[in-house]
């Protein structure tokens, strides 16, 4: 039976029948702009962290907009090694390369620069959000065939929804009416002329059948917004939880009268936007001039949204103002924004290679989603416990990065270690381990052993530094192993001590 969990797929397309007036121009249009996306990709192996991964091909679409831009989903073109983009009036296939993807909000920017691939295409316009219960066409390249394919779906629902491929972000999100089948991600939905989505996602399981999901205008709007610097940044955060206030008797304990309006301000992520200004207990009663109604909901182009939908439309650096009830009176707040840096564990990563360190056959690797997908059921319940609360209970504060001992490569010099694998490294040589970049540095520290402590006072690992020295490289013969460590950062990743980039102040 499925759980009803979403996970992201491409969007079924099947032939529309009798299309007629402005349904014939926009299938006219599809047949210039829409494109088809075959990509070979390579998936980084974080189990075995200096292994390349595996290569796979797969296939979606995207389409043209203006200055000769291509878009699609990030998901399609994820680890990328080489792609090609065909329209269905060429036979051509056309190499490309991958200008900006944008794995939060699963977007992505291709280019091709042939100049003869243009030739004939023009520019699909963006436009707005569409209504509930309007018709809504989407064009893309499903699996079974190599044409253009359309069909037509009902908007069922505009919601504040998780997005499946970052594994942590949730975005304003469409759902309509039609089937989900692989090879159609990245395909334009359309009404009136324009483009309305972005499809993207489906839902999987018994629960509901034949549902959708596309990307809409607001969060493509935003992605082309962003890189108009030549570089993308990731989404902002208020960096808060809230609780609704629509029960009575929590009204009262607050001093708020009936109105319908407010949410209370729960907790406050130390490091991110809302610290230092917000406390516990706020009510929060408006943002940027939007009342907040006690469900957390606010007007947006007609439309009720989570408050947070507010901030998802600002960039780093933005201001968001604030009313906020607070000691029975009101007051006005000002929040400067940034990204929330303290749950970048729980985004799956794709094009970063996975950083280690191997010690006498100890591997030691960084917490990340990735990592723990793959020890998924062989995790014992402190690791478990450790990344579920990682960024609920803010544990960042005192360990930005948790290093784990992920494996012992058996020889004859560690096999009585082998058992220690899974642990949660405490500290090494005396020195506490606050993220992987602490790791070398402690190893080498000491004398003629290496004591390395495990969280929860397990028994610790002793190894002779001499006998490390010898069997490094029959342990690196034995694995294939080229390198003894991968420690640098990728652009976003926890720098030591802090959650700013590397090089950047505190």
């Amino acid at each position: 039976m499925g759980n009803g969990v979403l996970r992201f797929a491409p969007l079924l397309l099947l032939p529309l029948l009798g299309s007629c007036g402005k349904g014939d121009w926009q299938l006219s249009e599809a047949r210039k702009n829409v494109v088809m996306i075959e990509v070979t990709a390579q998936t980084w192996d974080y189990r075995l962290p200096w292994n390349p991964g595996t290569v796979s091909s797969a296939r979606g679409a995207g389409f043209v907009i203006d200055q000769k831009r291509i878009i699609t989903n990030a998901h399609v073109v994820s680890g990328a090694r080489y792609l090609t983009v065909q329209r269905e009036a060429d036979p051509r296939k056309y190499p490309a390369k991958v200008k900006f993807v944008a794995h939060d909000c699963d977007l992505a920017m291709v280019e091709v620069e042939d100049p003869d691939f243009y030739k004939g295409t023009t520019d699909l316009k963006i436009g707005g959000i569409p209504d509930l219960e309007s018709v809504v066409s989407v064009y893309g390249f499903p699996i079974g065939g190599d044409r253009l394919s359309v069909t037509r779906g009902v908007v069922s629902r505009i919601d504040y929804n998780s997005y499946t491929h970052s594994g942590r972000e949730s975005h304003l999100a469409i759902q309509i009416d039609a089937a989900i089948n692989p090879g159609n991600s990245g395909g334009p939905v359309m009404q009136n002329d324009k483009v309305v989505g972005v499809a993207f996602q489906g839902f999987r399981g018994d629960v509901a059948q034949n549902v959708g999901y596309m990307i809409p205008t607001p969060v493509i709007r935003r992605f082309l917004k962003d890189v108009e610097d030549e570089k993308y940044d990731h989404y902002v955060d208020i960096a808060i939880r809230w609780m609704a206030l629509e029960n009575p008797a929590m009204r009262k304990y607050y001093h708020r009268p009936n109105d319908g309006l407010g949410v209370v301000v729960t907790d406050i992520f130390s490091e991110g936007s809302s610290d230092g200004v917000l406390e516990k207990g706020d009510v929060l009663l408006s943002i940027d001039g939007h009342p907040i109604e006690s469900d957390g909901s606010v007007r947006l182009d007609g439309q009720p949204v989570q408050l947070e939908e507010i901030v998802e439309r600002k960039f780093a650096g933005d201001t968001v103002e604030l009313e906020v009830w607070r000691n029975q009176s009101a007051e006005k707040k000002s929040i400067t924004l940034r990204p929330a840096e303290m749950f970048s564990m729980y985004e799956v990563l794709y094009e970063e290679a996975p950083r280690y360190v191997l010690y006498g056959g100890l591997v030691f690797q960084p917490m990340t989603a990735n990592l723990m997908a793959g020890l998924l059921g062989s995790a014992d319940l402190r690791l478990r416990q450790t990344y579920t609360l990682f960024g609920q209970d803010q544990l960042y504060r005192e360990t930005p990065e948790p290093v784990i001992l992920t494996s012992v490569l058996p020889d004859r010099s560690n096999v009585y270690l082998v058992g220690l694998a899974g642990q949660i490294v405490k500290e090494i040589n005396g020195k506490r381990i606050r993220t992987l970049a602490d790791v070398v540095p402690a190893l080498e520290l000491g004398g003629e052993k290496t004591v390395i402590h495990f969280e929860g006072d397990q028994r610790p690992a002793v190894l002779k530094k001499k006998e490390v020295d010898q069997v490094m490289p029959r342990i690196m013969a034995q694995y294939g192993i080229s390198e003894t460590k991968r420690t640098e950062l990728g652009d976003r990743r926890l720098a030591k001590g802090s959650f700013k980039k590397e090089g950047e102040s505190r």
